[in-house]
């Protein structure tokens, strides 16, 4: 165990990964790579903005009001960093142009860059660390599916779009928001607390459900989370261990060997492809 009480070393190396990552420089061909997802995901919201999904999520956003934080893209609406996610997640992925990365089974990118580029309005952060925050994103995000056994995941009904995404939206914009070590923790929690989704989202011919679930749910609630730490709401200390944490209760009784496992969550990589 780590020197905190009650903190196991996963919790540690990735709370303090996550905490300093802001501050590390990207290896050039990462930050390149960066660039190209982040330029994929914008192209993907100025289509989807005039799409089905992405009118919806505007015309939705608009009755919601909002402190005036980050921008909508494909609109002249200004609202709250946590609205504006919401919104341009959904735009992200209204035209499934958006990356994907199979051993996951994510589409990192819907979820991960409106949050990022929320957070980063509202706290007026520079070009570096944005870039820093989303290959954050994608790297976390990817491997929190990835130690659920994804493919397993999804068999067992769950979403692995929703919650895969949804860690990566949060340390990218917890990353953004400056949050320290401890508040790391917090934010993981917060974001383990809202993590769902169901893959009956197969059977939505619209696309608007999918859209959501996809890209406006992630988004959205990394957001929130990272929102709410940084303005001093506490919580569990380490989701990932202890009684009835994260991984308990998604074990779903399978064999020891397809049990989800936080060690994955330790090994940190690079951000990932489109596939």
């Amino acid at each position: 165990m780590n020197k905190v009480i009650g903190i196991s070393p996963v919790m540690h190396e990735l709370a303090t990964y996550v905490s300093r990552a802001g501050k590390k420089p990207l290896p050039k061909p990462i930050a390149e790579k960066t660039k190209h997802h982040v330029l994929d995901t914008l192209a993907a919201m100025v289509s989807g903005s005039r799409l089905p999904p992405g009118e919806k999520a505007i015309s939705f956003i608009k009755t919601q009001g909002g402190t005036a934080e980050a921008t909508v893209i494909g609109s002249r609406l200004v609202t709250s960093a946590i609205n504006a996610a919401h919104a341009n997640g959904m735009l992200a992925h209204a035209d499934e142009t958006d990356d994907s990365h199979a051993p996951s089974l994510t589409h990192p990118g819907c979820g991960i860059v409106p949050a990022a580029l929320a957070m980063s309005e509202r706290e007026q952060s520079n070009g570096n660390a944005f870039l820093r925050a989303v290959a954050l994103g994608y790297d976390v995000g990817c491997r929190t599916t990835m130690a659920l056994h994804a493919y397993d995941f999804r068999e067992a009904g769950h979403s692995t779009h929703s919650f895969g995404p949804m860690f990566g939206a949060a340390v990218a914009a917890g990353s953004l928001a400056g949050l320290k070590y401890d508040q790391v923790r917090h934010l993981l929690s917060y974001t383990a607390q809202q993590a769902s989704g169901v893959s009956c989202w197969m059977r939505d011919a619209e696309h608007i459900e999918k859209a959501f679930d996809f890209g406006g749910m992630p988004a959205r609630n990394g957001t929130a989370a990272a929102a709410m730490v940084a303005h001093g709401f506490t919580g569990v200390e380490d989701v990932f261990s202890g009684e009835r944490n994260f991984f308990v209760a998604y074990d779903e009784t399978r064999p020891s060997a397809k049990r989800p496992s936080p060690n994955a969550l330790s090994r940190i990589s690079a951000p990932r492809s489109r596939s």
